[in-house]
């Protein structure tokens, strides 16, 4: 899925969505730290995919927060 396509369904969510969207985040990216830190080299992508996608949920609820 492209990034545009990401932001466009994030951006159709509301404030509690995102914010769960946002744990759920965060528990894949520790399981992928987990992973990454056993010597499995190919989450490194999933990885650097998931922190950009977080920053743009970020951003976006950054942005509905301050109207």
């Amino acid at each position: 899925m492209k990034s545009t396509e990401r932001t466009k369904k994030l951006h159709d969510m509301n404030v509690d969505e995102l914010q769960r969207r946002e744990a759920e985040m965060n528990e894949q990216m520790f399981r992928l730290r987990f992973q990454w830190a056993m010597g499995q080299t190919e989450t490194l992508n999933k990885m650097r995919e998931l922190r950009k996608d977080r920053a743009r949920l970020l951003t976006i609820m950054r942005e509905k927060s301050n109207g």
